[in-house]
C-alpha cells in the first residue's frame, strides 16, 4: 500500500513542477541601440567630399569601413590618419574603406586638402553637418573613431586617440 502511494505522490509532484512551467514565448524582443553605440549600424549619407566627388553610405554595403572624425586642429588625429591610410593601403584590396569626416565646430587651422595631402592621406574626406552628426550618434571628442563590419554593424568605437595596430587586431576579424 506504500508503493502505490509513493509513486502517487511522485506523479503528482512531477506533473505540478511540469504544469508550473511558463511555456516559451513566441514573440522576439528587438533591443534598440542607439546610434553611434556598439551594436548599432552604420547611418545612410548621401554627400560630396572635398575633392568634389559623391560619396554614400550605399556603396559602403559589404565592405568592413573605418569612419574617422577628424579637424586640422587636432593633434591626436593628425598623429592616427596616416596610419588608417596605411591600413587602407594594405587591406583595401581585401574590402576595406576609410571615410574622414572633417568636424567644422572650430575654425580650420588650414586647408583640409593641403593638409590631408601633407600627411599622406587619400581616403575620402568629408565636412561633417550637424545632421551628420546627429546620424553616427554625437560626439564627446576628437578624434573618434567607429568600426564597422560588412553588415554595417559598428564593432569598435574610440573617442580619443588610438594606435593603428589596435585598430588593425580589431579590423582583421572583420575582412
Amino acid at each position: 500500500m506504500l508503493r502505490p502511494c509513493l509513486l502517487f505522490l511522485s506523479l503528482s509532484v512531477v506533473g505540478l513542477t511540469v504544469c508550473s512551467q511558463h511555456p516559451a514565448s513566441p514573440k522576439s524582443e528587438k533591443t534598440v541601440i542607439a546610434a553611434g553605440e556598439i551594436g548599432s549600424h552604420l547611418p545612410d549619407f548621401s554627400i560630396n567630399d572635398l575633392r568634389g566627388h559623391a560619396l554614400s553610405s550605399a556603396e559602403l554595403r559589404g565592405k568592413v569601413v573605418l569612419v574617422d572624425f577628424w579637424a586640422t586642429w587636432c593633434q591626436p588625429c593628425k598623429k592616427e590618419m596616416p596610419g588608417y591610410q596605411k591600413l587602407l593601403d594594405r587591406y583595401g584590396s581585401r574590402g576595406f574603406a576609410v571615410i574622414g569626416f572633417q568636424f567644422d565646430t572650430m575654425r580650420d587651422m588650414e586647408d583640409p586638402v593641403q593638409f590631408a595631402n601633407k600627411i599622406g592621406v587619400r581616403y575620402p574626406l568629408a565636412v561633417t553637418s550637424e545632421d551628420m552628426k546627429q546620424k553616427f550618434g554625437g560626439f564627446e571628442g576628437l578624434p573618434t573613431t567607429m568600426l564597422y563590419d560588412r553588415q554595417g554593424v559598428l564593432r569598435k568605437k574610440v573617442v580619443g586617440f588610438e594606435y593603428t595596430d589596435n585598430f588593425e587586431s580589431a579590423l582583421k576579424p572583420l575582412l
